[in-house]
């Protein structure tokens, strides 16, 4: 936990926040140490830059998590509307 709250530029507290606002979830070790993915740590990087700029905590948390959805609804998108390349000829090709 430490280390990560180094690796982000805030603090244990802070990370434990994003947790407990479902913003991240980290996994544990079998030691039951808190081990956070590189996504994780940008996602908690955005929180503490919209904190930073006065933005309160549960209000940068949903931010956070509004933009996440938005990027992986514009990904999904983007993968429906490329034509299939498995797809078969039709009768007017």
């Amino acid at each position: 936990m430490g280390r990560a709250a180094e690796m982000t530029g805030t603090t244990s507290g802070f990370l434990r926040a994003l947790g407990e606002q479902g913003v991240i979830t980290p996994l544990r070790s079998e030691g039951g140490h808190r081990r956070f993915s590189r996504y994780q740590l940008r996602i908690a990087m955005r929180a503490r830059d919209l904190v930073d700029q006065g933005t309160p905590i549960d209000t940068a948390c949903r931010i956070v998590i509004l933009e996440d959805q938005l990027e992986e609804a514009l990904r999904i998108n983007e993968q429906l509307r490329r034509p299939a390349k498995d797809a078969e000829p039709t009768a007017d090709s």
